[in-house]
């Protein structure tokens, strides 16, 4: 009887290889837990003690919004591909609920793995939900499909693979449009003003350059931490980019990314909590987005866990390790020529055009963004037909545009300063203001 190969044995190169290549996948992921482990080792704390647990860990974001005083509301609203959003509200501060009239409404859209917690799990005066609310402006927080707020499609289960077959090209295309016609719809204005961190920026420049009619309705873009390239990022969530995209789907499937799930509650709750731990878990963000540690509020890392990660699809994952590999701005790659053309009518993925997007835009960026470097900022500065303001702060990385303690007086009052402006402006070409740029 003839003999075959084993699999992964040494007759067998290509199972070999496969199994080489996981096996780095591995090290790779035992590797980033070392870091984090070794990162305690600088941490200028105290040992063997709990801190108190914050109530907000065990909290949703509704609950959280009502426990500091703010009045809290939850919406549902439909794409046009059946995925069902849900859109947290704070249309009044704690002093300002009294005024009459309409306030200026601000949506704020988070980032990769992320969900609406991410602008008021801070305390209310370095939140940035909370601080737009008490300046006088109806704030709207979007849930990007796939995370913990929305997981729920009219036809499709989460259980099946169809759900989770979106990357943030869906994002940019249904959920945008969907969330900003129901806000205008609801509150009866014209425009509003959008807030984008990180991969919220990607499909705002996204949507904005391919969607003129949705554009119109931006009164201003404010990008924070911008992503539309990879090209000199540092981030250890890059090196996904370097392994085949069949083994990405080996290690985690086709389904969700990273869900919030019981575990990551345990953590929050059990080993966030602990006064040394903690600095693991705040470890946890700085290796994956850049190290800033005294810009972050340690006291808080067990709430931050509690809410992120929120979950993605692994195909928004591989779309982002085509970002990297491919080094181009452009829609998910199906794989093969026949299914680029039945997605896209072209047998390649279309490009994405910034230059193309007449929204007047701000940006921030951070000196220490191991994930929105610099350089690519530099030549995404470059595309951005009406750029109003850019400010890049030294010592800042990817968190501290939506967790920085000093955030509030280095980011967040000239965001409002500048929407009170475009309240004020009659005709927003006078509010071109290019000579306000700071690099690093």
């Amino acid at each position: 009887m003839p003999q075959f190969p084993l699999l992964g044995s040494e007759d067998s190169p290509l199972p070999t290889y496969h199994g080489a290549v996981k096996l780095k996948m591995k090290m790779w992921l035992l590797g980033l837990v070392f870091c984090l482990a070794f990162g305690t080792l600088h941490s200028e704390t105290s040992r063997g003690k709990w801190t108190p647990l914050d109530p907000e860990t065990n909290m949703n974001v509704s609950e959280i919004i009502s426990y500091w005083g703010f009045p809290s509301e939850e919406h549902f609203v439909e794409t046009e591909d059946g995925y069902i959003l849900c859109l947290h509200r704070i249309p009044h501060g704690r002093k300002n609920h009294s005024d009459k009239g309409p306030k200026a409404v601000v949506f704020l859209q988070h980032g990769l793995l992320a969900d609406a917690s991410d602008w008021v799990t801070n305390l209310p005066n370095s939140s940035l939900g909370f601080i737009l609310a008490d300046a006088g402006f109806d704030v709207w927080m979007g849930n990007s499909r796939g995370n913990t707020w929305s997981r729920k499609h009219k036809t499709l289960s989460v259980d099946q693979d169809e759900f989770w077959a979106f990357s943030y090209d869906e994002m940019a295309n249904y959920d945008l449009p969907a969330s900003i016609n129901f806000i205008l719809n609801k509150t009866g204005q014209d425009q509003a003003y959008y807030v984008g961190h990180s991969q919220g920026t990607t499909i705002g420049f996204i949507a904005f350059s391919r969607i003129p009619e949705l554009a119109r309705k931006i009164k201003m873009f404010f990008a924070l931490a911008p992503v539309t390239s990879l090209e000199f990022a540092t981030s250890p969530l890059t090196r996904l980019g370097q392994f085949p995209y069949f083994l990405i789907k080996d290690l985690f499937g086709v389904k969700a990314f990273l869900p919030q799930n019981e575990f990551m509650k345990w953590l929050s709750l059990h080993f966030c909590s602990h006064v040394v731990l903690k600095e693991l878990c705040g470890n946890a963000f700085f290796v994956l987005c850049g190290f800033n540690e005294r810009n972050l509020n340690m006291t808080r890392v067990a709430v931050y866990v509690a809410h992120n990660p929120a979950g993605t699809s692994v195909q928004n994952m591989i779309h982002w390790s085509q970002t990297f590999k491919l080094q181009k701005f452009q829609a998910f790659d199906w794989g093969s020529s026949a299914k680029n053309y039945l997605h896209y009518n072209q047998s390649y993925p279309p490009t994405y055009n910034v230059k193309d997007m007449q929204v007047p835009t701000a940006v921030w960026s951070g000196g220490r963004d191991w994930l929105a470097d610099t350089k690519d900022i530099s030549v995404l500065l470059t595309q951005i037909t009406n750029l109003v303001y850019h400010e890049c702060l030294p010592e800042w990385e990817h968190l501290d545009f939506i967790w920085g303690l000093d955030a509030p007086w280095r980011l967040y009052n000239k965001m409002i300063n500048l929407m009170r402006k475009g309240i004020n402006e009659s005709q927003m070409e006078k509010f071109t203001i290019k000579s306000m740029i700071k690099p690093c």
